[in-house]
């Protein structure tokens, strides 16, 4: 079993324990607050997953951006950014350029890395730091975290679970067997919609990531605005969250395969795509631990 599989398992656990880290802990966004949220890659689409879920819960407006587009003209009442490594260049050189403009906040893997004194408040998530290049716990872990700390301080938007009814649905993700019709496939577009779409991205990325997948993410309702065409027998679209009206009778009019876990946690739903990722990558002979062209960190000169 590859790294990357066993880091997979764990999540239901380490969700569990960043819902009991976030209770007490002090920096997290409060309701009212105008809030951005930053990182790289991964933590990225984690932070437009938790913008979404923010304001659909009427706990502030927030924003999201990737840390190279930050917008640093604007004026935030809070900075959240996440980073596995703490030392991914474009974070560290945001943080030093906000820092005395809003409060800062970092989530990160690693206590000994620059990033500790890059932000004025600092989550350690070392838990669920990963030995795999390839993020998958970390990321759920964080946006878990973050959403617990939406639960503590305010209601959730209709609909959205509780961390803890999160991880339950993940224990089912973690051991499910994956459908044939979804690992012999040959090419996958994962929909979101709101918070989701977010989650959607990353599917994506983690497939091509791990497994040099062809991959495509769209917003739910954006899909039948040219997307579907690329849909067809042996092609799948995936859904994340609940199904939008007439979704299902598209993807099978064009003779796709659909995919859609609505009872679950959406959260929980990412994993079985973290799964068929390395699943992928293991039957084209790769190593899912150490995919090609890629390091744990991006370190600029």
């Amino acid at each position: 079993m590859s790294r990357t599989s066993v880091e997979i398992a764990t999540q239901p656990t380490c969700w569990r324990r960043a819902a009991e880290y976030a209770t007490d802990f002090e920096g997290l966004p409060l309701p009212g607050e105008r809030v951005a949220v930053t990182g790289c890659g991964t933590s990225w689409f984690m932070a437009m997953a938790y913008a979404a879920l923010r304001e659909a819960a009427g706990q502030g407006e927030t924003d999201a951006f990737a840390s190279s587009e930050f917008p640093v003209g604007r004026s935030y009442d809070r900075v959240v950014a996440i980073t596995r490594s703490g030392t991914t260049s474009e974070v560290l050189a945001l943080l030093a350029e906000v820092r005395g403009k809003a409060p800062t906040l970092a989530l990160t893997g690693d206590p000994k890395t620059p990033v500790m004194d890059a932000a004025d408040t600092i989550a350690v998530l070392d838990w669920a730091d990963e030995e795999s290049v390839v993020q998958t716990r970390f990321a759920t872990t964080a946006l878990a975290f973050l959403r617990a700390g939406l639960e503590r301080t305010g209601s959730l938007a209709p609909g959205v679970k509780t961390v803890a009814a999160a991880a339950v649905d993940a224990e089912l993700a973690v051991t499910e067997p994956l459908p044939e019709s979804v690992t012999s496939a040959e090419q996958w577009t994962f929909l979101g919609r709101g918070w989701t779409y977010g989650l959607a991205q990353e599917a994506g990325l983690k497939m091509r990531e791990a497994a040099g997948a062809w991959t495509e993410s769209y917003p739910a309702m954006e899909y039948r605005h040219g997307p579907i065409s690329i849909t067809g027998p042996g092609r799948v679209a995936w859904m994340f969250g609940p199904l939008p009206e007439g979704l299902a009778g598209d993807v099978t009019n064009v003779g796709g395969t659909l995919v859609t876990h609505a009872g679950a946690d959406p959260m929980a739903d990412l994993i079985r795509a973290q799964r068929l990722a390395v699943v992928l990558a293991e039957s084209k002979g790769y190593d899912p631990d150490h995919p090609r062209n890629l390091s744990r960190s991006v370190i600029l000169p």
